[in-house]
């Protein structure tokens, strides 16, 4: 769920440029790229089942096996990679200072990113979603009447106070202030990115997430815009088509556990704006 710190910390980047008078360091073209013999790719270590560190302290997840497949893609070699973990008011700046060549780091695409960065076609629908240790409560129906957590300044709370107008809301700061709220009772069901709780389900398996989402945030490979980045825009966006209709993508999916709701479905007509749920 989008913070409204974001368009913030967008708008910041791109007036820090402009008062600045000089334009940022340029980002890699794919030619640059293939001279130098490895793709450099922000991503995240701590968000599971997207990008985190195993007990080995090695990278993997969803977005770390979409980084190696773009190597592969790009390259030939899935292992001519270097990954560069981000955190997420960092990742912009990476791309637009050229730290790093694309990013696949849970990056939403929204109309303030647009203006400063260029999407893939999407790979993955995000949205928000419900987590609880209730038995009793497997759909929407279920949640009437109940009290529900929800981070502070959310955009999901209208949408909650929408759908179901008889819940009772509480706010809470952290994800962890979240969990103690479960553990004692006082809440039954906790609202936040289907990505993250997938994550929380994985880890605590008493917990279930109700496989519904009632947002949808389209998640794609952000990378630098302008027209000397054509080829490797269009070498990406083949990618990801690709990954799509081969079913390379609907088996990772699946592989980390996340919801096959959040498989996207798209057309050349959706690029700009794709958050369509299959």
């Amino acid at each position: 769920m989008a913070g409204s710190i974001r368009p913030v910390r967008v708008g910041f980047s791109l007036l820090l440029f402009v008062l600045s008078g000089t334009s940022p360091v340029e980002a890699a073209e794919l030619a640059e790229i293939q001279d130098r013999g490895y793709l450099i790719v922000g991503v995240k270590d701590n968000l599971r089942p997207l990008g985190f560190k195993n007990s080995q302290n090695q990278l993997q997840g969803f977005e770390i096996d979409m980084a190696h497949q773009l190597a592969a893609e790009l390259l030939g070699d899935d292992q001519a990679i270097e990954l560069k973990p981000l955190l997420n008011q960092d990742r912009l700046n990476a791309l637009l200072e050229g730290e790093v060549d694309v990013l696949i780091a849970r990056m939403s695409i929204t109309d303030a990113r647009t203006r400063l960065v260029a999407f893939s076609r999407p790979y993955y629908v995000d949205g928000a979603a419900f987590i609880t240790k209730d038995s009793a409560i497997q759909s929407l129906r279920d949640l009437q009447q109940r009290t529900i957590a929800v981070l502070t300044g959310s955009d999901t709370i209208p949408t909650i106070r929408s759908l179901l107008p008889s819940v009772r809301l509480r706010g809470v700061e952290t994800y962890s202030e979240a969990q103690q709220l479960l553990e004692s009772g006082q809440v039954a069901v906790f609202a936040a990115d289907a990505t993250v709780l997938t994550g929380w389900v994985q880890e605590s398996p008493q917990y279930h997430l109700i496989p519904t989402l009632i947002s949808a945030e389209a998640l794609a490979i952000a990378m630098p815009k302008g027209v000397q980045y054509d080829e490797l825009r269009q070498a990406v966006n083949q990618a990801v088509e690709r990954w799509q209709t081969n079913g390379w993508l609907r088996q990772q999916i699946s592989t980390w556990g996340l919801l096959a709701e959040g498989f996207p479905s798209f057309t050349e007509s959706t690029l700009d704006s794709p958050a369509t749920v299959e």
